[in-house]
């Protein structure tokens, strides 16, 4: 028989593999295992999640309705719309409530500078006694801030402050600190920035440790001097903790209460030129119980926070290096 005359012999169709139904099995075991991994992550962030919701989002959400009321001398609340913050358009202690915090944060990014002087000095390979002076300059953090402006209170007094004392000693006459209009501001941002200088220093010290030194030992080998390895090494390098320390420190500032509540007081004459938001806030909450425009204060202050800190996260991609 030749092979054109061959019957050509039928194929058989190929048989079906289990594979299909292995594969089937397999991917329901995976959804199982990605559902029980999911159900455990939701169980222990849900203590979390609960509290963020009981204690930061609810808040948050009440007193923007409430920014919306308008409440009564004995207690309840009426819808009023936008009267609040038809009212804080036009507030000038508002306004210069503002201005007054505006200045606690400049003068507060102020510490900054010196916090990483502070932080160059004491990093210096051999330098003996860091640690003490580090837990000296951490104290002010850890201590409460009434009695920190209790103690200042008493150095800024006019008539007995040490202060004035030991300037008597050389022929100068001291002014009364935090009753005088022109110097009360600036006695409380300096108190401020004295208390939060040890925190920004100790983070920048953990950045500047974090640096390796042959970077440094590369530069001098270039032929590179202290404030040129300065200027082209250690800020660009840390840059990222010095973004998060200006980050924290506006924050901070703009919710200054606690030097001001204790160091200036509700009857010293400088409190127009001190008084900040949050002591405005206060003020029209807790002592006119004017809750509903108190609530309009808060929620604006929320949104002036809100937006210089997405301007400082913007602008720091022009500065801040994460190599």
């Amino acid at each position: 028989m030749t092979a054109a005359g061959a019957t050509a012999r039928p194929v058989a169709p190929a048989a079906s593999t289990p594979a299909a139904p292995r594969d089937r099995g397999a991917r329901r075991r995976r959804r199982r295992q990605r559902g029980k991994e999911a159900a455990w992550a939701a169980f222990f962030l849900a203590p979390t999640a609960l509290g963020l919701g009981v204690f930061y989002l609810w808040p948050v959400l009440q007193t923007f309705y409430y920014s919306f009321t308008t409440w009564g001398p004995f207690g309840g609340h009426t819808f009023s719309g936008l009267a609040n913050y038809r009212a804080l358009a036009h507030d000038p202690d508002l306004r210069s409530a503002f201005v007054n915090t505006l200045w606690y944060c400049l003068l507060g990014l102020a510490g900054i500078p010196v916090a990483l002087v502070l932080a160059a000095v004491l990093a210096r390979p051999g330098r003996r006694g860091v640690g003490v002076y580090r837990a000296l300059l951490f104290l002010p953090v850890v201590t409460m801030p009434v009695a920190v402006a209790i103690v200042w209170r008493w150095l800024y007094a006019g008539d007995y402050g040490l202060i004035n004392t030991l300037l008597a000693k050389v022929g100068i006459h001291g002014p009364y600190w935090i009753s005088d209009q022109s110097t009360a501001l600036i006695a409380v941002a300096l108190v401020g920035l004295w208390s939060s200088v040890g925190y920004t220093m100790v983070i920048l010290m953990a950045g500047l440790e974090s640096i390796p030194r042959q970077y440094y030992e590369a530069a001098q080998i270039d032929g590179a001097g202290p404030v040129r390895q300065f200027f082209a090494l250690t800020l660009p390098l840390l840059s990222p903790s010095l973004f998060f320390v200006t980050v924290l420190s506006v924050i901070g500032t703009l919710q200054t209460f606690d030097l001001v509540y204790v160091l200036i007081g509700q009857t010293n004459p400088a409190l127009p030129q001190t008084r900040s938001v949050v002591y405005l806030f206060y003020q029209d909450a807790f002592v006119n119980n004017n809750r509903g425009y108190a609530a309009a204060i808060a929620f604006v202050l929320l949104l002036v926070t809100v937006a210089l800190t997405g301007f400082q996260f913007r602008l720091q991609k022009r500065w801040v290096h994460y190599a």
